[in-house]
């Protein structure tokens, strides 16, 4: 099954957009659900819905395996005004191209703690635990995927951080990293493809990558790195991560 859900996230904007639900037919009585919150909703499950015409098809991933898994794909903004990168920045940065990003992330994962995970919890048949709620997301949604597992380490026991932006103010990423105390059950896959690596930008976002990396393999976390061959930055590389860390992420402890 399949839900969409008109939806405003108040405290960040008036925009309407959607959350795309997704639970498997095949859920037998009185079963109860893990569940992954997926950034950039859009590009979830459909192509016909992706923001460059390419979705990560997990909707044909989850029924081809019968994955016993609640899927919640929450959109990312459309507006014109960047606010897709200030609502998935933890913290404010200028970009080289946009110019300065007021960072609203810790107000976005705050909704999704208060307000969205509540409202999920109550209308869809779901294990509510840490070890069983899931983040997760690529590219800027990657980031906050990262920022949210660390931050918020009592409610979100999983991150999936696709190409993940770590380059964004990684000094503070860095810090969070060596200041959590994560639970010893908590899951964080990370992987980069090794086309995002080209050039002087390419480089520093390898570098980032590796800092944040270096601090979380010295906690007793479960942590998976993965370097992808000839991967890049698009939804189709993503796609082919899905048989990668989903089974990493749903392994039971």
């Amino acid at each position: 099954m399949i839900e969409k859900i008109s939806i405003t996230i108040d405290c960040l904007s008036d925009e309407e957009r959607y959350l795309t639900v997704y639970v498997p037919d095949f859920i037998r009585k009185d079963e109860r659900l893990p569940v992954i919150y997926m950034m950039d909703g859009q590009n979830v499950f459909y192509d016909k819905d992706a923001t460059y015409g390419k979705s990560w098809g997990m909707f044909d991933y989850l029924i081809k395996h019968n994955t016993r898994l609640i899927v919640v794909g929450i959109d990312s903004s459309r507006n014109p005004d960047n606010t897709r990168l200030c609502e998935y920045s933890p913290y404010s940065y200028k970009d080289f191209k946009f110019g300065k990003i007021t960072g609203r992330g810790k107000t976005y994962i705050n909704w999704i703690v208060e307000e969205l995970k509540p409202f999920i919890d109550e209308n869809y048949p779901t294990l509510a635990d840490r070890e069983h709620t899931m983040i997760a997301g690529s590219s800027m949604g990657g980031l906050i995927s990262y920022y949210a597992c660390l931050a918020r380490n009592d409610v979100f026991g999983k991150a999936a951080c696709l190409s993940p932006s770590l380059w964004v103010d990684n000094m503070k990423l860095v810090s969070l990293a060596k200041k959590t105390k994560c639970n010893p059950n908590t899951t964080i896959y990370l992987d980069y493809g090794s086309r995002e690596t080209k050039g002087k930008f390419g480089k520093m976002a390898y570098d980032s990558f590796w800092n944040c990396v270096d601090v979380l393999r010295r906690k007793e976390i479960h942590l998976y790195v993965h370097a992808i061959q000839f991967g890049e930055h698009n939804e189709a590389s993503w796609e082919r991560q899905l048989p990668v860390f989903l089974p990493l992420l749903l392994k039971e402890d």
